[in-house]
């Protein structure tokens, strides 16, 4: 005999082994028609074992509309079957595990015939790193979504629940949250009292905060923090391998507080990426860990969810359902959601990317769910996940570790299959504001080899969403401050009432862009080129405040080095420019003293026709790079770009007639880059469009008209600044000459609009094109005077201030000036818990 048929023989014995015993527990069922609960460490009947059998994994399941199912393991030949039993509606389940990934097996099919039949024995396939050939399709992948849930796998095979049981699922009140069971259907509700929240329980539980942080947002994480905080809880901070500067703050706020703990190893964990999963994994092990925190539940929050109900009602609501895990499922059936989440596609994680490297097959007989990655799990099912040697838990982490989005998958797949699945609440107790038709915009592309989907930014028209009382909600998402901070000042006075009158910076945000200890590495050239010219701005301006005395030189300095830090400035939700703080060496003191300057952009957009009947749709038009589709606005903000940049046109129009419009951009030497038209819809709100103009783009002021029936309607300017610095350093001649002298043959495109110049009555010029020559060959200071000439025309040094000693009578300090990143921000600071244990 061979040794496949050995293998095979072996193989057939081990599943009449399982079977055998899978009788006389079903007929022990029958009798008692109940079982005890599950005990820790269960008997194991002996029996003899078999040769050793290849790698499999054997799964029976026993129909039956009335009784749990069992689920049953031997995890080698030479142990005995160890039982474990969990009350589930779907049937018995018995798994006979030994090595490897598991073969589904029908229970009307004979162990030979099971053994035997394709259709009925597929084997789990492992991960196999293989590169797929041909062109990549996208999919959308990352979305939660209302509805019911559809059937499992296992309901689909052998439905178990009558008409009965699906009135009584029906007849759940919209204010009730539903326990699932394995197969995913409601068994239990979970009533939701507003008024009854506020009542304080005798033995409350106590949470653990595991917060997911990355970017330069600190205050707005302070913010967070800030409202969530409670003496009684525990918070773990976790902050991305790529935010040195938020870490840096994080490990001051953690000092403060004996609770708060930050993770001493990081990790990038990026959109989809399976270091999400792992990194809340390693979260988990180390909150079980550390014996001096004892939690009840596991929370996780990124830095852009906020609290939209108070800490006594989320601990009242926990403490009353301290043995229930609050986890959302995707709503759709399973094998859409399978294929449009890509899990039957392989990925792997390599260099901060999600590479797709082909087809899998999904593990037979496993409910295959997953949701939100956001979610509350109770200590007893995070315990199971850490340290259970199960081949559910093993197998499956071995399978998402090869996942796209395996943090939206991998805890409710593990949950429903477990003896843990009577615990599922298909709500993870957030509101979510989904806008799939602009979220979903396959914006991730860079960084994963699929379509992905996020959710929109809340904005005040959404604060009623916050005061709905039917469902137990506790955290949204998302919040961002630099986009809108009003609906977080909104709902902040709403949970603890408003700030005193009086209370500074209520309406102002700062957010930083560079912090020293960064490097100058971390910024852009083009970066580094604006932030020196908007220091000499600055120092300019301090200059002018002397009212033209030559002889006195208190307020005269001389720059010295890089800037120390810059701040995006925001005043009532309105963008108002770049913060600079920087070295200036004082002229009358020769002292060093350190400035911080506030530059503004100036309003370069205008409409160069009143409105009309006929044309009065356009409300604003901008150029800039980093175009977000699905906040329609541009993140490199005040439009930072050089000749190396990609710009691209953005225009908001009010609601009306269709109209088309001609959009013609211009360069510094009134060549006219590129033309073309736009057709706007009757409904349409944003219009973006990127040129695809050949690099470099020609340095200086350049000009977008904006046409009518080749009217002029509007125009706006922006600059390509000359860069002063080239891989962070000072620029050389030579490669001057290559970034500043505009593209080859002066074409930014193969079509040539020469013929548009007399059309348009823009001059054509040689003695522009002769000083663009001569401009491109500028190194040191003649190249650092001409782009301060330039930076002034589109910007302005609103204000300096000192930050420290000062010899310029008429400079104040930066703390008296509500304006500064140094200026008192009281809803952002920390203090000292007070008597009722919250900061806020």
């Amino acid at each position: 005999m061979s040794v496949a048929a050995h293998q095979r023989a072996d193989f057939h014995h081990t599943v009449a082994l399982c079977l055998s015993f899978s009788k006389l527990l079903l007929a022990s069922a029958t009798v008692k028609l109940s079982l005890p609960p599950l005990p820790s460490s269960p008997p194991s009947p002996p029996f003899p074992p078999p040769p050793p059998p290849p790698p499999h994994n054997l799964l029976i399941v026993l129909p039956s509309t009335s009784t749990p199912f069992l689920r049953s393991r031997c995890a080698e030949p030479q142990t005995v079957l160890q039982l474990r039993a969990a009350r589930c509606e779907d049937g018995w389940r018995l798994v006979c595990s030994q090595v490897g990934p598991p073969v589904a097996v029908r229970p009307d099919s004979s162990p030979h015939g099971a053994a035997g039949a394709d259709a009925d024995c597929v084997e789990l396939q492992q991960p196999r790193l293989r590169r797929r050939q041909g062109k990549r399709r996208l999919q959308h992948a990352g979305e939660e979504g209302p509805g019911r849930r559809q059937q499992s796998h296992w309901q689909r095979l052998y439905p178990a629940r009558g008409p009965a049981a699906a009135a009584a699922s029906s007849s759940a009140g919209e204010g009730d949250v539903s326990p699932h069971t394995a197969a995913g259907k409601a068994n239990a509700n979970i009533q939701w009292d507003e008024d009854s929240a506020e009542s304080f329980p005798s033995k409350p539980v106590r949470i653990a905060f595991v917060l997911v942080v990355h970017g330069r947002a600190s205050r707005q994480f302070q913010r967070l923090f800030k409202a969530i905080y409670h003496t009684s809880h525990y918070y773990y901070i976790h902050v991305d391998q790529r935010s040195n500067y938020l870490h840096r703050q994080v490990q001051v706020l953690a000092s403060q507080y004996p609770n708060v703990r930050v993770t001493p190893w990081r990790m990038a964990t990026i959109w989809g990426g399976a270091s999400l999963l792992t990194m809340y994994l390693r979260s988990m092990a180390d909150l079980l860990a550390m014996r001096d925190w004892s939690w009840d539940f596991f929370i996780n929050l990124s830095a852009a969810d906020y609290p939209i109900r108070t800490n006594n009602q989320l601990v009242a609501f926990l403490s009353k359902y301290r043995d229930m895990n609050f986890i959302k499922s995707h709503g759709r059936d399973n094998a859409r959601f399978i294929r449009k989440q890509g899990l039957d596609r392989l990925f792997f994680e390599c260099d901060t990317h999600m590479w797709r490297l082909g087809d899998r097959k999904i593990p037979e007989g496993i409910s295959v769910d997953g949701g939100s990655d956001w979610f509350l799990l109770n200590r007893m099912f995070v315990e199971y996940v850490i340290n259970s040697k199960d081949d559910l838990v093993t197998n499956m982490k071995r399978f998402y570790a090869y996942t796209l989005l395996p943090a939206e998958s991998f805890f409710h797949t593990v949950l429903e299959n477990s003896a843990h699945c009577e615990s599922m609440v298909d709500n993870n107790l957030r509101i979510t504001n989904w806008n799939r038709k602009l979220g979903c915009k396959c914006q991730y592309k860079h960084i994963v080899d699929w379509c992905g989907c996020s959710p929109n930014d809340f904005k005040p028209a959404d604060f009623h969403r916050f005061q709905q009382t039917v469902r137990p909600t506790f955290f949204a998402r998302k919040f961002e401050a630099s986009v809108n901070q009003e609906i977080v000042n909104q709902l902040d006075s709403y949970l603890f009432g408003p700030f005193p009158q009086g209370t500074p910076s209520l309406n102002s945000y700062w957010e930083s862009v560079y912090d020293e200890p960064d490097g100058v590495a971390s910024l852009t050239d083009t970066q580094l080129t604006y932030f020196h010219s908007f220091s000499q701005l600055g120092l300019a301006r301090a200059a002018a405040s002397l009212q033209g005395n030559p002889k006195d030189h208190s307020c005269r300095y001389f720059p010295m080095g890089h800037p120390v830090s810059v701040h995006l400035y925001f005043q009532a939700d309105q963008f108002q420019g770049y913060l600079v703080k920087h070295h200036a060496t004082n002229l009358a003191t020769s002292k060093l003293e350190t400035i911080e300057t506030w530059v503004a952009p100036k309003k370069n957009f205008k409409l160069t026709t009143p409105p009309s009947s006929t044309f009065s749709r356009l409300q604003f038009a901008e150029i800039g790079t980093e175009w977000d589709a699905k906040e329609r606005m541009f993140r490199n903000f005040g439009g930072l770009m050089g000749p190396m940049d990609e710009t691209v046109g953005m225009q908001k129009w009010s609601k009306g007639p269709n109209v088309t419009v001609t959009v013609v951009w211009i360069d510094p030497t009134n060549v006219i880059a590129a033309t073309y038209d736009i057709l706007i819809d009757a409904s349409a709100e944003f219009t973006h469009y990127r040129p695809p103009l050949n690099q470099p783009l020609r340095p200086g002021v350049w000009s977008v008209r904006i046409l009518h029936h080749w009217s002029p309607v509007a125009e706006m300017r922006f600059l390509i600044a000359p860069l002063a610095y080239n891989k962070h350093q000072p620029i050389r001649q030579e490669d001057t000459l290559k970034l500043h002298n505009g593209p080859a043959k002066n074409s930014y495109m193969e079509q040539s609009f020469h013929g548009l110049n007399p059309v348009l009555n823009i001059p054509v010029s040689l003695g522009y094109v002769e000083q663009a020559k001569r401009n491109a060959a500028l190194t040191g200071p003649e190249l650092e005077r001409w782009l301060d000439s330039l930076v002034g025309e589109l910007w302005e040094a609103a204000d300096v201030c000192a930050v420290g000693p000062t010899a310029c009578p008429v400079m104040q300090a930066c703390p008296k000036n509500p304006w500064s990143s140094l200026s008192p921000d009281p809803k952002s600071h920390l203090g000292a818990p007070r008597v009722n244990g919250r900061i806020r």
